[in-house]
């Protein structure tokens, strides 16, 4: 189903035109009917001998110009905040920029623009009998309420030596009493 969002804030600005130019015609229209002066008294102002049509029409006008002005007044602090979310995103990205690049110097990488290529791995050739197993990390074991870490002496590495792909990953050996 495609988005009708514009249509309908299209229909509803058509809607508040036809609105608008009906009004008009209509206050028009009692202004001309409406020429017979009046008295107008509110508390101690006294108002003689004023038209008909403008104890109607002028508080009207007064109320549209006052919503247009508040109107106007939000639309620009709607834009004011934009245009300063707008700056301090540029900062904030600028300040990324900066410690992405402070970053890949502290590291020594390459930066990280498209026309680098990857420097070519480096190719490390290693004797099988020179190379040691890694120590294991001392691990952590519960006896009961008491807590204390296995040295690398307590744990000890089983691999199967004579079928490797039946279990390749070592297991830590459980020692006695856990």
């Amino acid at each position: 189903m495609p988005d009708l969002s514009h249509l309908w804030q299209r229909f509803v600005l058509a809607t508040a035109l036809v609105f608008g130019l009906a009004l008009g015609v209509a206050a028009t229209v009692f202004g001309y009917s409406n020429t017979a002066p009046v008295d107008i008294g509110f508390s101690v102002v006294q108002l003689h001998g004023i038209p008909l049509w403008t104890v109607a029409i002028v508080p009207l006008v007064l109320v549209l110009a006052a919503g247009t002005l508040y109107h106007w007044w939000n639309s620009l602090h709607h834009f004011t905040e934009h245009m300063r979310h707008r700056k301090r995103v540029r900062e904030l990205e600028a300040e990324v920029a900066s410690l992405k690049a402070h970053l890949d110097n502290v590291l020594a990488m390459p930066g990280q623009s498209a026309d680098r290529k990857p420097p070519a791995p480096e190719v490390v050739e290693e004797d099988a009998a020179e190379a040691e197993p890694p120590t294991p990390e001392p691990v952590a074991r519960s006896n009961g309420d008491d807590k204390s870490l296995a040295t690398a002496e307590e744990t000890e590495v089983v691999a199967s030596a004579a079928d490797k792909s039946s279990d390749p990953e070592p297991r830590a050996a459980t020692p006695p009493g856990a």
